[in-house]
């Protein structure tokens, strides 16, 4: 009989000359075997589509959340849509988001019809702080703001609804990387008017491709309910129960942005792993800290203050003092195998933004354009090795003071 040592090599054989790196990737998505035998289940089932199992999982998120309710959709950027849809505000109303974001975000305030006003980036958080915020409502207005938790860096949205001048209610939050981030005590999502979530197959909870809102209203709930299916009163598992009744109203304006039982049944026995995986996350966060922090030129995500970080991307800064831009370092990872991000391409950099909305928009967003060269997102997924990062961490060393 073999047995295999440490590196793989078999007992008693020479080892085999050296290869290539092994590849580290960014990220990598883990479906766990309950996830998949969970999916076969509902496929043997005869419905794949918004029904039980979503109701089912919409429950279980809620509580893993600490909300009152869930509504499962499509995608984060439909939830965002959604809930600035909710807020029945005049066509182009101005709605502050950040610059330093993802591109669909800025689309959903578009696709609401909406204008969006772009604030620059906190220096500290990559977020936005409550002096950008009134200084882009004092600019452009404000009747409606998208606070994104950057990173799984938590913000203080009653704070920033402050600084722009609305009502608490009219903040819609860009959960997508907030999962299992808190702040104050308060989960994120926990207790706000319209927190919306990603499952993309990079997120925290992992499905492949979805999203909810949780909120504190009922009625809102509901309406987001008939929302995701055309403002429709009745989705098909209702109406073609055997209790259920195939007539349906439409009272309110929708959209096709449903969840399905599919995706339901993955996200329902990933949320098994979910506490887990989270505390992996931070395990991970604090080795790379403990590794980067002697080396001089390369900045690391702070901590958040009174609160907890989701470490859904763990973001370092190449500043000047490091040697090799962020692009010669992006290059020189991945000729060791090591695979990273950027997050993110600042809107106002992006030419469809621009000629929306107007030089003048895009112009006096020093912080964003500044940190924006710098930003490195390293490998972070809860299914990465301690080895790995130890190899990505000393790559990075051996890299600074170079040219």
């Amino acid at each position: 009989m073999t047995t295999t040592v440490p590196g793989g090599a078999i007992a008693g054989m020479a080892e085999a000359p050296p290869g290539p790196p092994a590849e580290i990737p960014f990220c990598r998505t883990e479906i766990t075997p309950e996830a998949q035998q969970a999916v076969l289940q509902v496929l043997a089932s005869g419905w794949v589509t918004l029904g039980a199992q979503s109701a089912a999982f919409e429950e279980e998120f809620a509580a893993w959340v600490g909300a009152r309710h869930a509504v499962a959709v499509s995608s984060c950027t439909a939830a965002i849509q959604m809930a600035l849809t909710a807020l029945d505000l005049p066509p182009g109303s101005p709605v502050l988001t950040p610059t330093l974001t993802f591109c669909g975000a800025v689309q959903a305030i578009v696709h609401a019809r909406l204008r969006p006003v772009l604030v620059d980036a906190d220096e500290r958080t990559l977020g936005v702080s409550p002096e950008a915020v009134a200084a882009a409502a004092a600019r452009g207005g404000g009747a409606a703001m998208v606070v994104q938790h950057m990173a799984g860096h938590p913000l203080d949205c009653a704070e920033l609804a402050e600084a722009a001048g609305i009502p608490p209610g009219r903040v819609v939050e860009d959960a997508a990387h907030g999962l299992g981030a808190a702040l104050g005590g308060r989960a994120v999502g926990s207790d706000g008017r319209a927190a919306c979530f990603s499952f993309y197959a990079t997120k925290n909870l992992p499905i492949g491709e979805g999203g909810a809102i949780t909120t504190v209203d009922s009625d809102l709930a509901e309406r987001f309910r008939r929302m995701r299916l055309h403002g429709m009163s009745g989705d098909a598992w209702r109406r073609y129960h055997r209790s259920g009744t195939w007539r349906y109203t439409v009272a309110d304006s929708g959209m096709k942005a449903n969840f399905t039982d599919v995706q339901a049944a993955i996200g329902r026995a990933q949320l098994a792993h979910l506490t887990r995986w989270q505390r992996r996350r931070a395990e991970l966060a604090a080795r790379y800290d403990a590794r980067l922090g002697e080396i001089p030129g390369l900045i690391l995500p702070p901590r958040p203050e009174g609160g907890t970080h989701a470490w859904h991307l763990y973001v370092v800064r190449i500043g000047p003092e490091f040697g090799p831009d962020r692009d010669a370092v992006v290059d020189a990872l991945a000729a060791r195998g090591i695979g990273t991000s950027v997050h993110f391409i600042p809107v106002h950099h992006q030419p469809y933004f621009r000629d929306l909305l107007g030089a003048d928009a895009c112009a006096n967003l020093p912080v964003a354009d500044r940190v924006f060269p710098q930003l490195l997102s390293l490998p972070l997924h809860p299914g990465l090795p301690d080895a790995d990062v130890d190899a990505v961490c000393g790559a990075l060393a051996a890299l600074a003071g170079s040219r």
